[in-house]
């Protein structure tokens, strides 16, 4: 099936049966509270198997970046789009976190940034991305000890514990 095209602002090509690599950020960089991420981590899984087969995710202070294929709309014939998956994401978590903490406003900007990665080897190599991105920052001193991370286990000839 040909690659699925949308523009905003920023292009946004989308492959059938290929993982993508999409982070998107809170609007102003505004920092997440921990309650926040909570939200925001069960609704990048909430679509899982559904609207979306989910690799990884990380839930950072101010940015998210997920793994995911996205899966066949079966009433539709045709493949989720990453507009779809994305609002559906940014949506429901932004509605729950300004209920939670009493706000109103924008939680997230309109814009992500996605690519698909065209191999395994590229798709291992950014599942250890996101891994590390907490350690990176400086938030823990290993990738386990993050509370906002989640990944799918996978045959692979790299280990997440492997340095890149």
């Amino acid at each position: 099936m040909p690659a699925a095209f949308y523009r905003r602002k920023l292009p946004h090509l989308q492959r059938d049966n290929k993982p993508h690599f999409l982070t998107f950020c809170t609007y102003q960089r505004w920092l997440l509270p921990a309650s926040a991420r909570d939200i925001v981590l069960e609704s990048c899984l909430h679509d899982d198997h559904l609207k979306l087969d989910v690799d990884a995710v990380v839930v950072m202070p101010d940015h998210v970046h997920m793994i995911f294929a996205p899966l066949i709309n079966e009433q539709a014939r045709e493949v989720f789009s990453l507009a779809e998956i994305m609002d559906a994401i940014k949506g429901a978590s932004a509605h729950k976190i300004n209920r939670l903490l009493e706000r109103m406003g924008k939680v997230w900007q309109t814009e992500s940034f996605d690519r698909v990665l065209r191999s395994s080897e590229k798709l291992d190599e950014k599942i250890q991305y996101i891994l590390e991105n907490p350690v990176r920052k400086g938030l823990v001193t290993t990738w386990t000890e993050y509370r906002w991370l989640w990944y799918r286990e996978r045959e692979s000839p790299y280990s997440p514990d492997k340095p890149a």
